[in-house]
């Protein structure tokens, strides 16, 4: 059996720190990935959530075409494609497909699936493709994609999810963490 990985981009594939240097210069800040305890960020920045929009709407093609690998994804998410079939599902809007695309093929990352849904709620999608494991940033869903799916979820662990997890969510420290937890899960 050839199991199905869905997996997060920005958080996940991604450094979580991606955004600091842009809310840095953008607002005249000096915040490191530490100072970000929620998942949120215009309470962070003191600004309504309508002002972080369409400062997101201005700033994501740029972030996102610059975003940095996380620390081992790359060699670990290359290892993976030759046994797994790699399905990223992505919060980012889809009028933000094409950059995405442009970043894979520029990381060269290859993958199976891409699909950019503009909600946090991707229960839908990996139903949808019946994907075996999820990687994912976010606190809640992780939690949520857990118990919807019943399927395991790798939690990479940031300030802003540290809250308590559920028996099925994993939280992991790296790509090295989470590969050894993927084998783990996998093939026991």
């Amino acid at each position: 059996m050839r199991y199905r990985l869905g997996i997060d981009i920005d958080g996940t594939l991604t450094s979580p720190s991606s955004f600091v240097p842009y809310i840095n210069e953008s607002f005249k800040m000096n915040i490191t990935l530490e100072d970000i305890k929620q998942y949120e960020l215009s309470p962070l920045i003191g600004i309504t959530d309508e002002q972080f929009w369409a400062w997101m709407d201005e700033m994501e093609p740029t972030i996102y075409e610059n975003a940095p690998l996380a620390t081992g994804a790359k060699e670990i998410v290359t290892q993976w494609k030759n046994n797994y079939d790699l399905y990223f599902i992505s919060a980012r809007r889809n009028h933000l497909y094409e950059v995405t695309n442009n970043w894979f093929k520029k990381q060269a990352i290859d993958f199976d699936h891409l699909e950019l849904i503009g909600t946090h709620n991707k229960i839908e999608a990996i139903k949808k493709h019946e994907l075996h494991i999820f990687l994912e940033d976010k606190h809640d869903n992780a939690c949520d994609i857990s118990e919807a799916c019943n399927i395991p979820v790798l939690l990479f662990d940031t300030p802003y999810n540290r809250d308590p997890i559920p028996k099925n969510v994993y939280r992991v420290q790296n790509w090295l963490e989470a590969n050894q937890y993927l084998k783990n899960l996998l093939h026991d």
